[in-house]
């Protein structure tokens, strides 16, 4: 019950939001509601502790006569992504309320829809649904993009829009077809799903029709060129639920469905497809050390990182999935602080161009040493949440092939590269027109960066818990497989 409360609740507080009118009633009304969420998340978290590991399933049948079924569960997979997403949004929330937004019942009421489309996505185990809330999450990234976002947005937006609906209509094919494999009665279920008769041929095209829809969202190379505009010109916030929340329902999608039904193609292949996201990897990386605009930087150092939580993903290793299940919760985490702290930069410098700025770390030090810790987990270094899952993929894909393993590698010496870089001209040396009258963070400014710096240490010193939600889930998936 408590997943369908999660689904349900944003949704019903999305309606509500547009009809209030005072926008500091808005904005304390979404925080509210997404702080609900969160704690319902962890009510959830408790439950399937004491219930040891069990799913806590929904199940109810709507059109029966076509095999779609409402279901949605958490195992210990849909549990990481589901407190990531309610850990993540009211962070998003409380962030946004530094920016003057116009039309604000509309912006909150779009992130309101994003949350339960995220959740519907990480928690459904009927194909059909999953496919109904993927699409779902596409409206609200859509209009907070084109409507609140920055200069260009509208060409920039519909090229967002036409790679994401062309990957979904492909989506939307192969489980139309799959349902039509699976055993009569035919049936949307996951279950039926994994069960569905496909000869080697057929295994092929539904595997290209995945992985094609999945590797835009992430984005994987060379599916990736919508990306880097889309982060910078969308607002802020709207960059966070991007680079934080949606890019990881590709990844989600590969564990949940691609893999478990078209395993025999990834075996059968040699690891062939693992080349893109580890060419993804080298290439987004050398991209990023010649970046000026610090969203950019980011957006980039997003692909590199994400191209090896998929390439631990398709290797099918049970250490490397473990791996890309932790490294999607740490990324997302990272890259939303980071977010945040190019925020603050930009509110109070009015550019996010590397070369004007200098010194913050002078007149800022409480920034500047928020701003280390994220990104010294965002470059793995050991005791913050970016080494555990960055290691286990390595480990696994070693264990796959040497050479994925050692190109792959790379991502952490070209991110230090870029990352230290990118600091070193940002926080230090000495102040300048642009940075003279730089202030420090104020307590209310603290806050969210407070609950992502415990969240990196968390997971890196005492990384138990998540391993152990990622672990239990990747057995499923694994034992498919084998």
């Amino acid at each position: 019950m408590l997943t369908l409360i999660l689904i349900v609740l944003p949704l019903l507080v999305s309606v509500g939001l547009f009809f209030v009118k005072d926008e500091k009633g808005v904005r304390y009304l979404a925080l509210s509601a997404a702080l609900v969420e969160f704690g319902i998340s962890i009510a959830a978290l408790v439950q399937y502790f004491l219930y040891c590991h069990c799913q806590l399933l929904f199940r109810f049948d709507w059109l029966s006569d076509y095999g779609i079924t409402l279901k949605f569960g958490m195992d210990g997979l849909s549990m990481l992504m589901t407190l990531l997403t309610t850990f993540l949004v009211p962070i998003i929330i409380y962030v946004s309320f530094g920016q003057k937004i116009s039309r604000p019942s509309s912006f909150y009421s779009l992130i309101m829809l994003m949350q339960a489309a995220l959740i519907g996505v990480f928690t459904a185990f009927d194909g059909m649904m999953f496919y109904i809330f993927w699409e779902l999450s596409l409206i609200p990234a859509y209009f907070i993009a084109g409507y609140w976002g920055g200069e260009n947005r509208i060409r920039i937006t519909l090229k967002f829009f036409a790679y994401t609906f062309t990957g979904s209509l492909l989506m939307l094919v192969a489980l139309i077809y799959l349902y039509f494999r699976t055993p009569l009665p035919h049936s949307f279920d996951h279950i039926w799903l994994y069960a569905s008769i496909l000869t080697p041929a057929e295994q092929v095209w539904v595997f290209l029709a995945f992985f094609i829809a999945f590797a835009i969202k992430v984005p994987i190379f060379p599916f990736h060129t919508w990306q880097p505009d889309t982060y910078v010109t969308a607002p802020y916030p709207g960059s966070m639920l991007l680079g934080g929340l949606m890019s990881k329902m590709g990844l989600f999608g590969m564990i949940r469905w691609m893999v478990p039904i078209t395993y025999g193609v990834l075996n059968q292949t040699n690891g062939l497809f693992v080349i893109f996201p580890v060419i993804g990897i080298v290439y987004a990386s050398l991209i990023a050390i010649r970046q000026d605009d610090l969203k950019r930087l980011v957006a980039y150092s997003s692909i590199a990182h994400l191209g090896l939580v998929a390439a631990g993903v398709m290797v099918l290793n049970a250490q490397a999935m473990q791996g890309a299940m932790i490294q999607m919760v740490s990324h997302g985490i990272n890259i939303v602080g980071l977010f945040i702290i190019i925020q603050y930069i930009e509110v109070r410098t009015k550019t996010s161009s590397i070369a004007a700025l200098g010194g913050i770390a002078l007149k800022a030090p409480r920034l500047a040493v928020f701003f280390m810790i994220i990104l010294l987990g965002s470059i793995a270094l050991p005791l913050t949440n970016g080494f555990v899952g960055e290691f286990l993929i390595l480990l696994g894909l070693f264990k796959s092939n040497a050479v994925f393993a050692a190109v792959s590698g790379l991502t952490i010496i070209f991110g230090a590269v870029y990352m230290l870089w990118m600091y070193q001209r940002v926080m230090l040396g000495n102040t300048n027109e642009v940075t003279e009258n730089f202030t420090d963070l104020d307590w209310k400014e603290m806050i969210p960066l407070i609950a992502i710096v415990i969240i990196v240490i968390w997971i890196g010193v005492a990384p138990g818990m998540f391993l152990k939600l990622a672990e239990n889930g990747v057995e499923q998936i694994i034992g498919i497989v084998r």
